[in-house]
């Protein structure tokens, strides 16, 4: 794919990017893995409250589903804001440096999560608490939209091109990680506290927790260097002086197609980690505790098997290794549906771990797409937008419209249908994105 011509600014007071490779690439992907798990943290453990305690506590005066969906519907909020973190930090990240970023994004998380923990209910203030949720939830966002794009870039960029897809792989298993910790902050207060305490503040503990977390993300952080190819990109004058102008402009088809990459993975992800927490609790399937333990260890198999999707790519070529993964995933909807609701622990834990399989193959080689279908100068704003954007339209209505679809129904078949639909239209945009298809290993006919 050839770099559209940009205009740019001359370089000052700045390392040279031959400097900047000399930061090892393994360092920088374990960097990005540790500040992203921390940012996926903050922001999943807002799904867990939604789905077990918000409704009453922030939105008393509704019926039980009626508190589900305006719970569910603060959670879609930060989704609306990832677009937002993305195109700002995407433009200045393209502009000033992928670094100073990730470490914004990492701040505004960190602020907005123990806020949330510290944050009067309904029974206090009034309707004043559901607005500074939203609130709260909006720079969430905000700050994970500028999260994955910066993360994934610092990893790509610094890494030899043989090894790009498994080294860009590293913050993709920042999410699973992150899922793992959020449940595992929840399932032992879930264990060892009453219903009442939990409700009243128990579920608070995560939130304020993440504030060290976040601590340690930015020591690690600000020792980092500077991407080289953005460097090099800076030294040849070829920065964009309008990042978000020049990709919607000149490149809107592989916008377009960048973000229909991850709707099916990121709303199938959303629906097993929220909705589903929601929906079998609810109806009587399981306990949340079972839940949370059935979702810890789905987010294992897929942490697991997101290196060995890179692998896979390495092997078959990107496209491929994301369409089998897609495929598994998407074949996998209806039968995850029917083991869930026959209540048997067995059969939820078999419909998880299948989850997690299709999960972590698709994830592997998905970072490296959608960064490498942008040239380096708009890569930050391309693939941030891309990426959040997918967000919005997959995983943050996906709670919304899981929950309405099962309405009045006595199973979740249309849920199924959903999901299976969204991953005709991802399967779809990844065999027509065009970009780098990297293959260390000839294919094995």
């Amino acid at each position: 794919m050839s770099t559209p011509k940009l205009s740019g600014t001359a370089p000052s007071g700045h390392r040279s990017a031959e400097h900047a490779r000399s930061v090892s690439p393994v360092r920088v992907a374990v960097a990005g893995l540790i500040g992203t798990t921390i940012e996926w943290f903050d922001f999943l453990i807002y799904g867990t409250a939604a789905a077990l305690v918000f409704g009453p506590q922030f939105f008393p005066n509704t019926s039980q589903v009626a508190g589900t969906l305006a719970a569910f519907s603060t959670f879609a909020v930060g989704f609306l804001a990832r677009p937002v973190g993305a195109a700002l930090m995407g433009h200045l990240g393209d502009r000033i440096g992928r670094k100073r970023m990730l470490i914004t994004s990492l701040l505004l998380m960190g602020g907005g999560t123990a806020a949330i923990g510290l944050l009067p209910t309904y029974e206090v203030i009034g309707v004043a608490a559901p607005a500074l949720l939203v609130a709260l939830r909006l720079l969430q966002g905000v700050g994970v939209g500028g999260e994955w794009g910066g993360a994934v870039l610092m990893a790509l960029e610094h890494a030899p091109p043989n090894r790009r897809t498994l080294y860009a792989s590293f913050p993709q298993m920042g999410l699973p990680l992150g899922v793992i910790l959020a449940s595992l902050s929840f399932l032992p207060l879930r264990l060892s506290l009453d219903p009442d305490s939990f409700a009243s503040w128990g579920w608070r503990i995560p939130f304020l927790v993440s504030a060290l977390l976040v601590i340690f993300g930015l020591v690690l952080r600000t020792r980092l260097d500077e991407s080289p190819e953005f460097v090099k990109a800076r030294e040849a004058r070829e920065l964009a002086r309008a990042p978000l102008g020049a990709v919607v402009r000149r490149m809107p088809g592989t916008l377009g197609l960048a973000a229909g990459v991850s709707i099916a993975g990121s709303a199938f992800g959303n629906i097993f980690l929220v909705f589903s927490l929601s929906y079998a609790t609810s109806r009587g399937f399981a306990s949340p505790s079972a839940m949370l333990a059935y979702t810890i260890v789905a987010a294992t198999v897929w942490v697991l098997l997101v290196p060995a999707g890179a692998a896979l790519a390495n092997r078959i070529g990107r496209r491929k290794a994301m369409l089998v993964g897609q495929c598994l995933a998407g074949l996998w909807a209806f039968p995850f549906f029917w083991m869930l609701e026959t209540g048997a622990p067995t059969l939820i834990l078999l419909g998880a771990i299948g989850w997690g399989v299709g999960q972590g193959i698709a994830g592997g080689p998905q970072a490296a797409i959608i960064a490498d279908a942008f040239p380096a100068p708009l890569r930050y704003t391309g693939a941030g937008i891309a990426y959040a954007t997918s967000g919005i339209l997959g995983g943050g209505l996906a709670p919304l419209v899981a929950t309405s679809l099962t309405v009045g129904q006595d199973s979740a078949v249309l849920v199924a249908a959903y999901v299976v639909a969204l991953y005709a239209l991802s399967f779809l945009c990844v065999a027509l994105l065009r970009g780098p298809d990297y293959r260390i290993a000839p294919h094995r006919r």
